[in-house]
């Protein structure tokens, strides 16, 4: 297994996927970043997501939060705060810095 796994989440068809792939590769000892933008911020509501913020660097994109009809002020998700409504650049630094990419 990778020593560091990255998660791009576009949409809000794979939370089992999402869950269960931060949960094989944490206990496997890999570090996890999962990253949430456009449809996919949707999934922060799922009640499992602040578990996986307990197992996971999990952030944000605070626009698509937005876009989507939450507030990035006062409805952030249980589990983050608000340096974790963040931008696309979180998205790069999983491109960049991750030896295992999965876009869900």
């Amino acid at each position: 297994m990778a020593k560091s796994v990255g998660i791009f989440v576009t949409s809000r068809k794979n939370w089992r996927h999402v869950l269960g792939i931060s949960k094989a590769a944490e206990a496997k000892g890999s570090k996890v970043k999962v990253f949430f933008t456009w449809k996919g911020t949707y999934l922060a509501k799922e009640p499992e997501f602040p578990e996986l913020c307990k197992i996971a660097d999990v952030s944000i994109c605070a626009d698509s939060y937005s876009k989507m009809g939450f507030d990035k002020i006062n409805d952030i998700p249980e589990g983050l705060d608000e340096k974790r409504m963040s931008t696309q650049a979180q998205h790069g630094h999983i491109v960049d810095d991750y030896e295992c990419y999965f876009t869900l």
